[in-house]
């Protein structure tokens, strides 16, 4: 009877994964490959890889352009960050930073690129039209994780060697505010409502919420897998449905994503995905969500309403970040 009950959720997996390619909007994905220095494209529609191209040194984060025209890409080994057209994928420019980019995010203005510098404690604030730096804003040692408020006022940066939260003001480019977390903390994500900033300790192994009105930490999440040891759960990236009712965690080597209910804060399920799962990007519908698996150099797909994972997309080696198109 388990094999019978094996073989029908197989066979359930492959049929959910031919509806998507059949039914779904039709989106592009865009993963860095950090061993490989280069980027693979995604036909969310086929769920395959149609095109990889080199780009530069080490590419690490990765965002659009608020018209969905150009990938900007942090170009680590570089120091620098690259621009391409997102159609043709050819080379358009580069854009200032300091040594060593690894994560950056776009202001909703659509000008204004954060990027966190992890060699020089700093984040460099650059104006992605005239590509000159606006302002360089001193954080803590090796900074990473950039968070950005959905209304644009306030930019949280996480610092790894810190273990701060550094909340600043994209007005005058002040930080206002520091939040002790747990240790190595990687990413901050707020949810839409921004009531809530989350905030992963990849070390520490847990995830911070924080209330971004007077940072204070709510609570934070630990996770526990049976068979798999806790030095190796590992939370880095995280994303937050639209609806803001459930968090997606990834989970580094322990090869999971952690499934939470973000008004209990309760992890729902684990699901079980490619190896050292890192990053992590939703279709602009919110029906799918990409995971990069460094160690297994795949995809995961997750089909987000039954919470499970459809398929594994191989890309080039180390994938490391991932966005989906606008459009």
């Amino acid at each position: 009877m388990p094999r019978i009950s094996q073989a029908w959720s197989a066979v359930a997996a492959v049929l959910l994964a031919s509806c998507y390619a059949t039914s779904a909007n039709a989106y592009t994905a865009y993963v860095t490959n950090e061993k490989d220095n280069s980027l693979s494209v995604i036909d969310t529609d086929k769920l395959e890889v149609i095109k990889t191209v080199k780009i530069g040194q080490r590419p690490r984060g990765i965002v659009m352009s608020k018209d969905g025209k150009w990938i900007i890409v942090c170009t680590s080994d570089d120091n620098d960050v690259k621009v391409y057209d997102a159609k043709t994928l050819e080379f358009v420019k580069t854009l200032p930073s300091g040594p060593d980019p690894e994560l950056l995010t776009l202001h909703p203005d659509g000008k204004r690129l954060y990027i966190a510098n992890e060699d020089d404690n700093l984040v460099t604030v650059v104006d992605i039209e005239t590509s000159k730096v606006l302002t360089e804003i001193p954080v803590g040692v090796e900074p990473e994780g950039m968070g950005m408020s959905p209304d644009g006022k306030v930019l949280v940066n996480t610092s790894e060697t810190t273990n701060m939260a550094h909340f600043i003001d994209t007005q005058n480019h002040k930080t206002f505010d520091n939040v002790l977390v747990d240790s190595r903390p990687r990413v901050a994500m707020f949810n839409s409502a921004q009531t809530q900033l989350w905030v992963s300790s990849e070390v520490g192994g847990t995830v911070a919420v924080i209330n971004p009105a007077d940072r204070k930490i709510i609570t934070k999440i630990n996770f526990e897998i049976p068979g798999v040891e806790k030095e190796a759960i590992q939370p880095v990236g995280i994303r937050i449905t639209k609806d803001d009712k459930i968090a997606f965690v990834a989970l580094g080597p322990a090869n999971r994503v952690a499934v939470v209910d973000t008004s209990t804060f309760k992890v729902l399920k684990y699901i079980l995905v490619g190896q050292r799962v890192w990053q992590m990007y939703f279709t602009p519908d919110g029906k799918l969500l990409f995971t990069t698996n460094g160690a297994s150099n795949d995809v995961s797909v997750i089909d987000v309403a039954s919470q499970k994972a459809i398929k594994s997309i191989k890309v080039g080696r180390y994938p490391w970040g991932v966005v989906v198109s606008p459009n």
